[in-house]
């Protein structure tokens, strides 16, 4: 399981230093994909094989789960850490999620996600509210 936020730099060459806490499960291969609220999603590859035959189960005749899994997939790049447990972000995934230098990658459970900096502080500043007042019927049985 993916937790916590860290606050790692991109390099000049596009390249991310993995937080130490997630390297052991991404040594095997990571996909980075787009994700929602323009971040980047990270998955290790046995994950995001899960991930795809159950989004894969979507009808075909449904426009919303066609154009979801286009997105998604076309986005999508295999990576290999390297021995600094490194991986390069390809330059269409850091413009989709303006990345620049500074960074924030979280821990989002079965994955995990990077965003800008900024964008993350962002994100947490408008959404805070609405987590403390989340009541069990968003999320049935949770509390």
């Amino acid at each position: 399981m993916f937790l916590g936020t860290y606050s790692p730099k991109l390099d000049e060459k596009g390249r991310l230093i993995l937080p130490a806490k997630f390297r052991e499960q991404l040594a095997d291969g990571v996909v980075l994909t787009r994700g929602q609220e323009r971040c980047i999603y990270v998955f290790s590859n046995a994950e995001f094989e899960g991930f795809h035959d159950r989004i894969r189960q979507a009808p075909v005749t449904s426009k919303q789960a066609r154009d979801y899994l286009r997105l998604l997939l076309s986005g999508a790049h295999a990576e290999t850490p390297d021995k600094q447990g490194r991986v390069t972000i390809p330059q269409q995934l850091r413009q989709y999620a303006g990345l620049e230098r500074e960074l924030a990658v979280i821990g989002a459970g079965s994955r995990a996600e990077i965003w800008g900096a900024e964008a993350w502080n962002n994100y947490v500043n408008e959404n805070e509210a609405a987590f403390s007042e989340t009541a069990e019927e968003v999320i049935p049985g949770l509390f």
